[in-house]
C-alpha cells in the first residue's frame, strides 16, 4: 500500500468510526458527492488543484474530527494536486484567456517550502541610554504640543 493510499484510508476510516455518511459530509462540506467518493477511492483524476483541493480536504478533516492543517500538509506533501505554488495556477489562467504566460517560480520546486520558513533575523537591541533618550525626546514633544500659554492679566 502507497503512501497516497494509506492517507486516503485513514481518512475514510476516521470518517466511518464518526459515524458520518458521504450524504452527510456532502451536506456540511457543500461538495459533490461524486467527488468525495472518487477521493475515498484514491482516483483524484477529476478533482482540482491547488487550494480548491486543500480546501476539500480541510473540510474534510474538520467534519471527521481530525487537525485539519496536520491533514493538509500530509495531503500536500503525498499529492500534487495540493501544490502550494502558484505558478500551475498562473498557467491555467493563461489558457484560458488564450495568452503565453511569462510567469517564472521565484522557489526552488525541488525544495520542500512546507517545513517552514527559516527563522528570521534577529535586530539587535538598542542600548539603554538610547530608549532612555528616545523617551525624554518623546516627552520633550508632548509637551510643547500640548503646552497652552497661561492668559496674562493686565
Amino acid at each position: 500500500m502507497t503512501a497516497q493510499e494509506s492517507f486516503i484510508l485513514r481518512l475514510r476510516r476516521q470518517r466511518e468510526r464518526t459515524e458520518i455518511s458521504l450524504e452527510e459530509l456532502t451536506a456540511s462540506m457543500r461538495v459533490s458527492c461524486d467527488l468525495l467518493e472518487a477521493f475515498e477511492r484514491n482516483d483524484l483524476s477529476e478533482w482540482p488543484s491547488g487550494l480548491y483541493a486543500r480546501a476539500i480536504v480541510r473540510g474534510y478533516a474538520t467534519v471527521v474530527g481530525l487537525d485539519a492543517t496536520a491533514v493538509v500538509n500530509e495531503f500536500c506533501r503525498l499529492f500534487p494536486h495540493g501544490d502550494r505554488r502558484t505558478a500551475s495556477t498562473v498557467q491555467e489562467m493563461a489558457t484560458i484567456v488564450a495568452h503565453i504566460s511569462e510567469y517564472t517560480d521565484e522557489f526552488d520546486r525541488g525544495a520542500d517550502r512546507r517545513r517552514g520558513a527559516p527563522p528570521l533575523e534577529i535586530l539587535p537591541v538598542p542600548p539603554r541610554h538610547t530608549t532612555a533618550l528616545t523617551r525624554a525626546i518623546h516627552a520633550l514633544w508632548a509637551r510643547i504640543l500640548l503646552f497652552k500659554p497661561r492668559p496674562t492679566s493686565s
